[in-house]
């Protein structure tokens, strides 16, 4: 039987907390594409409007290893920028994992940055051992928060 296994990840941002969690978790499906091209070919809502049980889908390109993914809105707290969700499709789901979920939280610092806290469950299919992948995990992670960092410090005036 496979067990449940978790990794976590945390990292300061210079960016605040509201901004940095709508422009990387809320509205990633926008920028995605716009900001990683070369990863991300397109994205969009599939179900819902960013609301508990919405459900969005992210389509890749050959850089990854699996050409979509769609994640369903478990929890949200904006005001706490604060959210859970589930890979429900695609990403390894049926094929390496048996279930996922990823619990995100952009904590304000007191320097008027944030620090991204990301802790992620899964259960692998029977048979499957994690190699490199955790690594390649916190990786995307930390482009995606990255990302939208340098977005956010590029236009002032986005998300506030």
């Amino acid at each position: 039987m496979a067990s449940i296994n978790s990794w976590t990840l945390e990292f300061e941002s210079p960016v605040a907390a509201p901004r940095l969690f709508r422009a990387a978790v809320l509205d990633w499906h926008t920028l995605a594409p716009k900001l990683a091209p070369h990863i991300v070919a397109s994205a969009h809502p599939v179900e819902g409007e960013g609301s508990i049980g919405s459900v969005r889908q992210f389509n890749f390109t050959s850089a990854m290893p699996f050409s979509l993914m769609k994640e369903k809105l478990e929890f949200l707290d904006e005001n706490k920028c604060e959210c859970k969700s589930t890979l429900i499709e695609g990403g390894g789901i049926g094929t390496a994992i048996e279930t996922a979920t990823s619990h995100i939280k952009v904590e304000p610092t007191a320097s008027g940055g944030s620090v991204v806290k990301v802790e992620s469950t899964y259960k692998l299919l029977p048979g499957v051992e994690v190699k490199d992948e955790i690594t390649k995990a916190k990786d995307s992670v930390t482009a995606i928060f990255k990302g939208a960092e340098a977005y956010l410090i590029a236009n002032p005036d986005a998300y506030i």
